[in-house]
């Protein structure tokens, strides 16, 4: 059984903003939806910042983001 790691806070969001601006040809209204929607979450999640681990970490393409103290 494959081993799954937690979904990054405003993971999806973020996944579907990359994708848009990376799809051809580039629609900017659908893209501006999702930057806005990254937006939201990262407001309602309290996210400080966004990082990437580097390619020797066990967490293969996973991002993760630190939130604000509450």
């Amino acid at each position: 059984m494959e081993k799954q790691s937690p979904q990054p806070i405003c993971g999806q969001e973020a996944l579907q903003l990359l994708n848009c601006v990376a799809d051809s040809p580039f629609d900017q209204e659908k893209c501006l939806r999702f930057l806005q929607s990254l937006r939201e979450c990262v407001l309602s999640k309290k996210v400080k910042k966004f990082s990437i681990p580097s390619q020797d970490q066990d967490s293969q393409g996973a991002a993760s983001a630190t939130k604000r103290p509450s």
